[in-house]
């Protein structure tokens, strides 16, 4: 049998990037993996040289985990996005080469909602230019310009777990919501869903994005859009930074077709902090600029850290790749005393036939199996008795379809 595919926990190296909650670092020493943690996002070049040898790879937002990454990290079983977004990493080029990627997409859910509902009042009511007088030494006792948001309309841009929650939440606080999303979704409580993107412009006291940064929605939000949204309107953007064009975005808040708006994301971000962040929006008295910082409170980057480490762990140690975004999600409970085998394949029929044709032949019987397919890619969980002779392993590996084989326990 060949042992170099066998799990050997403590030769599983870990490199996690951007400061990652300490919490994901425990969870992790805890199977006994080596874990280094590093502070900063690393661009291609830099994670290309750090990433040999690495098993497990943890990143947020920033650290791009591009097709070249991928080819240089021979070694690499998982990424763990501790976040909720996942287009900062070759999907495709994941999959093609066998590599589960898992993500968080609960855990923050709740943080980045608070910040929307903190930014809109505080937008609505005038604080940060109330704020800034104040620190000038004026006192500026006035209610112009300054609103209650019951009453307001509210129209969210994406209604996945955040716009939903947010949704909720906003109804509470007495504001009407508005929604538009391009895939069907149920409307909570008393949301409309828009028909168009244009009728939630129009109708819309707050517009607020939350889509992902998939490519096909870069600059998804211009000058057009602007220019359509009611007078006076806010708007905010706590998705990703390369769905808005911020010149446009400028140009409306200086025109005065905007009252206000609350930026979180940009399109490009400085690596780490205290490095000097530069933005079009910068120096705007009606603009709430926060550094990407929508799901940074630490009950959701602890909940992120256990969430995702945990997701990385057990597919290492048992191969479940439950609520992974790229491989189907399979679960088979252990068996005391069995090797399990894990079978990534391209997703053709007669594959499951054919893995079981070669364990019978060599006398190996089958104690649990699972297998689940998604788009080109399938996913078997296979639990056999030990001692097998080493060819089961070549000829499977040797399989055509095959397009990684591991053997833990």
């Amino acid at each position: 049998m060949e042992r170099k595919m066998m799990i050997d926990q403590a030769k599983v190296r870990v490199l996690l990037l951007e400061s990652i909650h300490p919490d994901a670092v425990s969870r992790l020493e805890e199977d006994g993996f080596h874990v280094e943690s590093v502070r900063n996002a690393l661009d291609e070049s830099e994670l290309i040289n750090r990433i040999a040898g690495v098993s497990l790879l943890g990143i947020r937002s920033k650290t791009q985990v591009t097709a070249k990454v991928l080819e240089a990290a021979t070694d690499l079983a998982a990424i763990g996005a501790f976040c909720i977004g996942t287009d900062q990493i070759d999907l495709p080029a994941a999959s093609a080469g066998g590599v589960a990627v898992f993500n968080a997409p609960f855990s923050n859910t709740r943080s980045v909602v608070e910040l929307a509902i903190a930014e809109i009042i505080s937008l609505t009511r005038r604080l940060t230019e109330k704020n800034a007088l104040m620190h000038t030494g004026v006192w500026d006792k006035s209610a112009d310009g300054a609103h209650e948001i019951r009453g307001r309309r509210l129209g969210i841009v994406g209604y996945g777990n955040i716009g939903t929650q947010l949704s909720v939440l906003a109804e509470n606080l007495g504001m009407s919501v508005s929604f538009y999303d391009t895939s069907d979704k149920l409307a909570l409580s008393n949301a409309h869903r828009c028909a168009s993107l244009d009728e939630l412009l129009e109708t819309s006291d707050i517009v607020t994005l939350h889509v992902d940064g998939r490519p096909g929605n870069a600059g998804f939000f211009g000058a057009e859009q602007f220019a359509k949204m009611r007078p006076g309107s806010l708007f905010l953007n706590l998705s990703r930074g390369i769905v808005v064009d911020h010149l446009a975005l400028r140009d409306a808040l200086k025109s005065g077709r905007l009252a206000g708006a609350a930026v979180d994301v940009f399109p490009k971000e400085p690596k780490g902090r205290g490095d000097e962040f530069l933005s079009e929006l910068r120096g705007l008295p009606n603009v709430i600029l926060t550094p990407h910082i929508g799901g940074s409170t630490e009950e959701a980057q602890s909940d992120i850290g256990g969430f995702v480490a945990n997701k990385l762990a057990k597919y290492v140690t048992e191969g479940n790749t439950t609520l992974s975004v790229n491989l189907p999600g399979v679960t088979l409970p252990e068996l005391p005393g069995m090797h399990r085998i894990v079978h990534m394949h391209k997703n053709t029929p007669g594959v499951l036939a054919d893995v079981n044709r070669i364990l019978a032949e060599h006398g190996v019987n089958v104690e649990g199996q699972m297998l689940s397919t998604r788009g080109e890619y399938g996913y078997l969980i296979t639990d056999i008795a030990r001692g097998y002779p080493d060819v089961v392993l070549d000829q499977l590996r040797a399989m055509d379809q095959t397009v990684r084989l591991r053997v833990l326990n």
